[in-house]
Parts: C-alpha cells; sequence; structure tokens
C-alpha cells in the first residue's frame, strides 16, 4: 500500500481538481481546469453537469500523467464537492433534464420565502439543522420539478434520480451502478433529519418532492463502488472516500476534537466547529450539520456560512478590474493602511447574506469613501470585510456552545494572503495556524478515501500535517480593532436598511 497513491477528486464551484497524495500525506501531482459559470439572470447561478463529468475524467487522467506513475498505483478516489449544487438527471440516459443550480444561485428564493411564510422555518430547523434558505437543495428541487417540462412525469415513472455534484460524479464514474451519497451531503439537502438519519418523509410532504429520486446515504469513508473500465485506464478503482468540502477540510486538518474550528476561504467563507456525538443547537443563526460518518458513527459540527469570500477578490480583478491576480492585493492593503488609516468598509452581500444573518434580499454596499479614496483601500475594504464575517461567525459560535476557541485554523485560496491572516488574528484576539500545504479540502477526503481501503489503519495513523505558520494577535492593536468591527457592525445594518427586491 505504501508504494500507492489515493487520488482527491475535488470538485469546486470555479474549478475541477484531481491531487494524487502519497502515504505521508504529501501532494505528489496536481491536475485543475476552470469550469465555466452560466449566468442566465440576475442572481442565477449554474453550471453544466456534463462538463463537470467530462472536467473530471480530463483531470483525473492528467494528474497520473503528471505524477508519472502507472495508473494501478491508485489505491483509492475520493470525491469533494461544492455542497448543495443541484442535479436532477434521467436515469435511463444519464443525461442531466437541465444545467445544475448552484448553491449560491437564487433563483429559488420563491420557494424559500412561501416556506418561511407557512411559518416552517423552526420545524426545519428542528428536523435539519438548517434555516430555510435558497441556498440548500430542497428549493433548487422545487424549482427544477416545477420548471423544467417532464420533470415530475420522469419521476413519476422513476426515471429521475437527483443528486449534489458528489452523488452525480459516483454516478457517472460507476456508470450508474451506484446512487448515493454521504451523510455530510445529505445533511446539506434540506430533507434529512439529522437526527435519525434518515430523509425526512414529512418534508418530502411538505416540499412536494418524490422520495423515489434521492440517493442512498452511507457512510463518509467506505466503499462506495468502483470506476467502470471505460472511465479510469481500464482499471476498477474503488471510490471509498465522500465528503461535502467544508467537512473534508474539517477531516483533513484533524479536527477531531470537541471544540477543534476550521475556516476555509473559498468562492465563499466556512467556519465549523467540531461539536462531537451530539449537535448543538444555535440560537444565533448557525447551521448544525453532520461533520463526517465513520464507522458506523457521525460527528456534528456547527457551521458558519458566508457566502462572498474569495469570490470578493475575483470580483476585484474581474468586475472591477483594479487587480490582475490575488497575490498583489496583500501589498495593495499595506499601503492602502499606511497611507489612509481611515477605513472603508465593503459588505459583500452580493448574493444575499449567510450566518448569521440569513437575509436574501440585501445586496453589496460600500462606506465611508471619500475623494481620497482608491483602489488600494477598496482593496483592502474588501479582504478586511472576509475578517469582519469571520468574526460575526465565530462570536456567534462562543455563544452557542460556550466554548473557547483557542486557535483558529485557516486553508483555502485566501488563506494565503498575508494582510488578511494579520488582520484576522488581531480582530479576533486569537493565534491564526495556516498549514504550509492549504489543500486540505482535498487532504481530507484522500484521509477518508485511504481509510476505506486500510491505506491507513485508523485516524490514529494518519500522517501529520506539513508545517504551520502562526500568526499572533498583536495586543497594540486590540483598540483599533474594536473600533473598526464596530463600524463594520454599522455598515452591515445599514446595508439591511436599503434591501433590494428578488424576483
Amino acid at each position: 500500500m505504501e508504494q500507492q497513491y489515493i487520488l482527491a477528486l475535488d470538485q469546486g464551484t470555479t474549478s475541477t481538481r484531481a491531487i494524487l497524495f502519497d502515504h505521508d500525506g504529501h501532494k505528489v501531482a496536481t491536475a485543475q481546469k476552470e469550469l465555466p459559470q452560466i449566468f442566465r439572470q440576475s442572481g442565477w447561478i449554474e453550471h453544466d453537469a456534463n462538463v463537470i463529468w467530462e472536467h473530471a475524467r480530463q483531470v483525473m487522467a492528467e494528474v497520473v500523467i503528471n505524477a508519472n506513475i502507472k495508473p494501478y498505483k491508485v489505491a483509492s478516489i475520493g470525491i469533494t464537492n461544492q455542497r448543495e449544487t443541484t442535479v436532477l438527471w434521467n436515469r435511463r440516459t444519464g443525461e442531466p433534464i437541465a444545467d445544475a443550480v448552484v448553491w449560491q444561485s437564487k433563483q429559488s428564493d420563491i420557494f424559500a420565502n412561501a416556506l418561511k411564510e407557512q411559518g416552517l422555518t423552526q420545524k426545519v430547523y428542528d428536523k435539519t439543522g438548517l434555516w430555510i434558505d435558497s441556498y440548500f437543495s430542497a428549493t433548487k428541487i422545487m424549482w427544477l420539478l416545477e420548471n423544467v417540462p417532464g420533470a415530475r412525469e420522469l419521476a413519476a415513472e422513476g426515471d429521475l434520480l437527483f443528486g449534489t455534484i458528489d452523488t452525480w460524479l459516483l454516478w457517472k464514474l460507476t456508470n450508474g451502478a451506484v446512487h448515493a451519497t454521504d451523510y455530510s451531503n445529505a445533511s446539506r439537502t434540506m430533507l434529512f433529519n439529522i437526527h435519525d438519519l434518515q430523509w425526512d418523509e414529512e418534508l418530502l410532504a411538505l416540499f412536494d418532492i418524490p422520495a423515489n429520486i434521492l440517493p442512498e446515504v452511507r457512510d463518509s469513508s467506505g466503499i462506495f463502488g468502483y470506476t467502470a473500465e471505460f472511465v479510469f485506464f481500464g482499471l476498477q478503482v474503488p471510490i471509498a472516500g465522500i465528503a461535502g468540502d467544508q467537512q473534508a477540510a474539517l477531516f483533513g486538518h484533524q479536527a477531531f476534537k470537541t471544540g477543534d474550528v476550521k475556516n476555509t476561504f473559498g468562492t465563499g467563507s466556512f467556519i465549523v466547529m467540531n461539536t462531537g456525538e451530539q449537535p448543538a443547537i444555535s440560537t444565533h443563526g448557525l447551521l448544525t450539520t453532520i461533520g463526517y460518518g465513520l464507522d458506523g458513527k457521525v460527528t456534528y459540527a456547527l457551521e458558519g456560512s458566508v457566502f462572498i469570500a474569495g469570490a470578493a477578490i475575483q470580483w476585484l480583478r474581474d468586475g472591477l478590474q483594479l487587480i490582475i491576480n490575488a497575490q498583489e492585493t496583500a501589498e495593495m492593503a499595506d499601503r492602502s493602511r499606511e497611507n489612509h488609516p481611515k477605513r472603508v468598509y465593503l459588505v459583500p452581500a452580493f448574493t444575499g447574506l449567510g450566518a448569521p444573518y440569513w437575509d436574501q434580499n440585501t445586496r453589496g454596499a460600500m462606506f465611508g469613501l471619500t475623494r481620497a479614496t482608491g483602489r488600494e483601500d477598496i482593496v483592502r475594504a474588501t479582504l478586511e470585510s472576509l475578517a469582519y464575517q469571520t468574526k460575526d461567525v465565530l462570536d456567534a459560535m462562543i455563544s452557542d456552545t460556550q466554548l473557547d476557541i483557542s486557535t483558529l485554523v485557516i486553508d483555502g485560496g485566501a488563506a494565503a494572503n498575508d494582510y488578511l491572516q494579520r488582520f484576522l488574528a488581531d480582530l479576533i484576539a486569537t493565534p491564526i495556524s495556516r498549514p504550509d500545504q492549504l489543500e486540505t479540502t482535498a487532504l481530507g477526503v484522500a484521509y477518508l478515501a485511504g481509510l476505506g481501503v486500510g491505506y491507513w489503519d485508523s485516524v490514529a495513523t494518519l500522517p501529520n500535517s506539513d508545517e504551520v505558520t502562526v500568526e499572533l494577535p498583536d495586543e497594540q492593536h486590540a483598540e483599533d480593532m474594536q473600533v473598526a468591527y464596530q463600524g463594520w457592525q454599522k455598515a452591515v445594518e445599514a446595508a439591511r436598511m436599503f434591501p433590494l427586491d428578488v424576483e
């Protein structure tokens, strides 16, 4: 086994990657393809599920070639995925009946609002740990069933299947032999009862979603199925690990103790706390979810989901064209802090506000502009907005659990930004740990896939993480950070006073 490798298929919102890991947990090779975004209407975000599948096949082949290894040395495959993104497809043809509705998309707001108006918010939370929002898969399924001609007829005939992206890829990798998901992804659909670990019949009836379209739910680690021979170099390779991207990152950090917290700065920002064998109930707008299923037991987590993080930096590059690449933003923010002490605040509610606000109607706003404001100040405000949103969630976690957070581990693309790490450490007055290897999501599902085939014997034998950079808070900035955060809270309050109508 030690001469073999684990292949992690990391299907994200903006790209599809394959990464090979060795027995020491080191990244051996990677391959990546950018995923085109489809914007049919304002607030709608979709993906072509067939493109996702083709890209997955391509990067899986490329990573083996890039590593210059024999394909049979891949011991197992793990899938980690953008969560909540919803695909419906025809069981017989294997073709999607429409483009995948992305987790960020707001086209099903009308269904989410109707459910709230029916007074179902607390019922849904009590069963699923989720607050009603178009973010989750249930309203996306409702929208597709209502708007795609023939969808309900296909379901009635038993020929319609639903899946989040992990399920779609698993079904394609096994050539339709396996229709399944894991506990972590099921818990994000707003249809899964996280207490009795079953699809909830009452919710399915209320939402008018047929049970026959749903996948089987399994542990996050274990053999789900095998690749069809035509898919991967003529080999039948076990697919032995599946987890939603944020839960995979939690596992990748080996955050196995109750109270361990990580924040992944991806397209959004996702702060997740391990709460152990019991679900933590939130009164501050956080999500109670399943971290992972392992050896027949589930580990619960508390999560704050921030919709816009790295996407705001992409907006600086592609929308405003203020930067050429993300790497230059740290230096620009430092210059702004030196030359313009007065702050600009960006509330990046481009698709509404997530935790702890759950406000679908608020949109982005900027405050504190003067004639002296330049692009460096806007870049700085954007980076700082990621830190402010993180503090919003951490404060809510502490209130909900009464647990002290002694350190925060960060990963994801934006975590490499030194300015963000320093500012966040000062803002939350807590050390920030950042592993040199930021591919923690892929590493987490590689761990799960390796455990599923005995590549590693147990969690106790998982390799230790690479070197970690620790940023300590500067106590001299404590008063300034308090004032800065008060300004952020005022900015959010002001942005929420002028909501846009969402069609």
